[in-house]
């Protein structure tokens, strides 16, 4: 029997690749992009990114019916010259080219000792962490970031200019990575969507609304409002810097420009630490680093010190063993579009 709405639902890990994947082919998505893409959003999902997760099946629909997503393409090599590299996605799912450009980096600071990989012509690429982190378990440091459309005002200012432009940074442990991942915007706008459909407030300060004034009312945003960057001049700065970077060097142009066409403009580094300190080495050192900034940090309460990644480390301990939890109002909406493209998701189908 299928739970009721006002039921808490959880959905285990393959059940939710297994639906995902079948409403991405329903789009006319080939089996292994799809396959590909439902693992890369349900994983978003498991590390607690849920922004990032499925919900984005309403999103990505929107934009094969307006052709901003090209499901059948497939991302290619466009050019490589020594350590730098293009990666042209063809305008199709982004996230088969940002696997594409992580693999290609990695192969390029193996050879050079730091490479570097541009992606042009790209939709959105899900979370940069899942990419960086990949960098930091083959025992590399990576780095990526991105610009999208505009929906951030600069400090001080009120209209849309900047995207929400995330930065990710990881390097290795001998266990999980360090991987930091966030948006250069107060919060992201795919969390403003899930604290919407569950009825809570947006962090105080993280929007101002069409009049200029701050707001945590996330309909503020969606009625013509702007999100506000982190840290003041410091998120400001820095995403302006993400724009001039990833949006000019792969060739996509910046958010606020006229001619701009949507999508990622996106580019990933990776360091070869082996390069320059042995690995070894470097794996001990961090080693020691963590356990003592943890021991040292955790004052004379005793604090739970974390690490970049650590939560999501542990969230997705959590979920892979309890399965995810998703709002009504997602399943809603996924169900709309799981109708559309007349693909049967089972007991998770919510109308």
């Amino acid at each position: 029997m299928q739970p009721g709405p006002g039921e808490e639902v959880r959905f285990g890990a393959g059940e939710l690749a297994t639906l995902t994947a079948a409403v991405l082919q329903g789009m006319g998505t080939p089996p292994p992009t799809a396959e590909l893409v439902a693992d890369s959003l349900v994983l978003s999902n498991l590390v607690g990114h849920d922004s990032h997760g499925v919900v984005r099946l309403v999103q990505y629909w929107d934009w094969v019916k307006k052709g901003q997503i090209r499901p059948d393409r497939v991302p290619q090599v466009e050019s490589k010259r020594g350590a730098v590299a293009t990666v042209d996605g063809g305008w199709g799912f982004g996230q088969p080219a940002a696997q594409m450009a992580t693999a290609l980096v990695k192969e390029l600071a193996s050879l050079h000792g730091v490479g570097f990989v541009a992606i042009k012509s790209c939709n959105h690429i899900g979370r940069l962490g899942e990419y960086v982190g990949t960098l930091a378990r083959s025992g590399q440091m990576g780095m990526a970031y991105c610009n999208s459309g505009p929906a951030v005002a600069p400090f001080g200012g009120a209209g849309r200019v900047m995207g929400t432009n995330p930065f990710a940074w990881s390097c290795p442990l001998r266990d999980e990575p360090v991987v930091a991942d966030f948006a250069t915007s107060k919060v992201a706008e795919g969390k403003l969507k899930i604290a919407l459909a569950e009825g809570h407030k947006a962090p105080p300060g993280s929007i101002v609304d069409a009049n200029g004034v701050l707001s945590d009312d996330p309909v503020a945003f969606y009625a013509g409002g702007a999100l506000t960057t982190f840290g003041e001049h410091k998120g400001s700065g820095m995403s302006m810097l993400i724009e001039l970077t990833a949006g000019l060097m792969s060739a996509m142009g910046t958010s606020c420009d006229a001619a701009y066409q949507g999508g990622n403009g996106t580019v990933i580094l990776a360091v070869d630490i082996a390069a320059f300190v042995g690995l070894e080495r470097y794996l001990d050192q961090a080693e020691v680093f963590s356990r003592e900034a943890k021991r040292i940090g955790a004052g004379p309460d005793g604090a739970d010190v974390l690490f970049p990644g650590e939560v999501e480390s542990r969230t997705l301990d959590e979920r892979r063993n309890k399965g995810v939890l998703v709002p009504a109002d997602i399943r809603r909406e996924v169900t709309g579009v799981a109708d559309e493209v007349g693909v049967g998701i089972g007991l998770f189908a919510l109308r």
